[in-house]
């Protein structure tokens, strides 16, 4: 029960990655609020909060849209107001289009970089609002994970606008650790590797499966709970010391 009487948002946590963070947060005792534009889970399923609900845990939906700073404002003041502050924030919500550079419309570049990036810097910025205002807990005044990938820092094959947003997800992580860091603020990143999900789309390409499998040293590819253990302990207090770090769950691929 690491987040007993904790309160925490998580963007995108309808499906897949964000939906397993919510119901570890969620089972580990957090008041666990999915912000996300839709409770449908795309790989199926009962929503987030009615399964954390039904287990007894704590947890609410909030819809809305990362890209919009008036719909994070609401969220996070709301949930401030109700259990006094803000203990973690957890920025996963993201897209992608699948194309490469040339392929790639202007329209497109926007509304992913508009999410991927865009979406972290508000989430950010008005979580380290919030934050700013709180009394220092277990040598926190409140704690940020954002979810990179490890496109952040090599190729995103054929998918330049999602590299590009979550290599910006990178830089971001590091310099809020060192701008806040004064003021007992942690901000560390997870960059997953090839997580198989269950939705639907381009990454359950056989060909890409293979290749992953062909690519990452351990005999088996992510599963979304992996990287929410990961979040898990950032957000915790075992990783007070910890921070401005972006921390791979990829099974070895960035070793190999």
């Amino acid at each position: 029960m690491r987040f007993k009487n904790r309160a925490v948002i998580v963007t995108g946590g309808s499906s897949g990655i964000g939906r397993a963070i919510c119901k570890l947060l969620a089972a580990e005792g957090a008041a666990v609020t999915n912000f996300d534009r839709t409770e449908d889970v795309r790989e199926g399923g009962e929503a987030t909060v009615s399964e954390i609900l039904a287990a007894g845990g704590q947890a609410e939906y909030v819809q809305g849209d990362v890209t919009s700073w008036d719909d994070l404002d609401q969220v996070i003041s709301a949930v401030a107001a109700r259990h006094g502050r803000l203990d973690a924030m957890i920025n996963n919500a993201a897209i992608s289009v699948g194309k490469p550079l040339l392929e790639t419309s202007v329209a497109e570049w926007d509304q992913v970089l508009a999410v991927n990036a865009k979406g972290v810097f508000l989430g950010c910025k008005r979580a380290v609002q919030q934050m700013l205002t709180q009394d220092v807990q277990a040598e926190a005044r409140g704690r940020i994970v954002n979810i990179s990938s490890q496109h952040g820092m090599i190729s995103s094959p054929r998918d330049i606008a999602y590299g590009t947003g979550k290599a910006a997800v990178v830089y971001m992580t590091r310099q809020i650790a060192a701008d806040y860091g004064a003021d007992q603020i942690i901000c560390n990143a997870v960059a997953p590797g090839k997580i198989v999900t269950g939705k639907p789309g381009r990454a359950n390409d056989p060909e890409l499966i293979d290749y992953s499998e062909r690519r990452t040293p351990l005999p088996r590819l992510g599963r979304p709970d992996d990287v929410a253990s990961a979040v898990a302990f950032l957000a915790s207090d075992e990783a007070r010391y910890i921070t401005g770090e972006n921390l791979m769950v990829d099974g070895g691929w960035m070793a190999a």
